[in-house]
């Protein structure tokens, strides 16, 4: 009978025990009246409330910021490219609104 042996797990980049920090995301899409409910549905499905949400329309695009704190990078990141995949959604950036957590945050995950 073959012995087991340790498995190498990764890192649970989930845990809640992981530094969180403060991002904003800076989306660019098309003006679609259902379009800030689907952007802002994904972080409540989370059960997450943003800190801050701008919008301003300009001619036939939307410019949102959102400011969110309390999210690992990793899981900022995933929010970041379901926000992506949304339809009407130009581009999607996401920053560290303090470079300071950011940088521990990318440091340990």
């Amino acid at each position: 009978m073959p012995h087991l042996q340790a498995v190498n797990t990764r890192a649970d980049v989930w845990n809640v025990n992981n530094i969180h920090c403060r991002v904003q995301y800076q989306l660019l899409a098309e003006a679609e009246p259902d379009l800030l409910c689907r952007a802002l549905n994904l972080f409540a499905l989370q059960f997450l409330t943003p800190e801050q949400v701008h919008v301003q329309r300009q001619d036939d695009l939307l410019a949102i910021e959102i400011v969110i704190d309390g999210l690992s990078w990793h899981r900022a990141q995933v929010i970041a490219e379901k926000l992506r995949n949304l339809i009407s959604v130009c581009s999607v950036d996401l920053q560290g609104a303090d470079p300071a957590w950011v940088e521990a945050a990318q440091a340990a995950g």
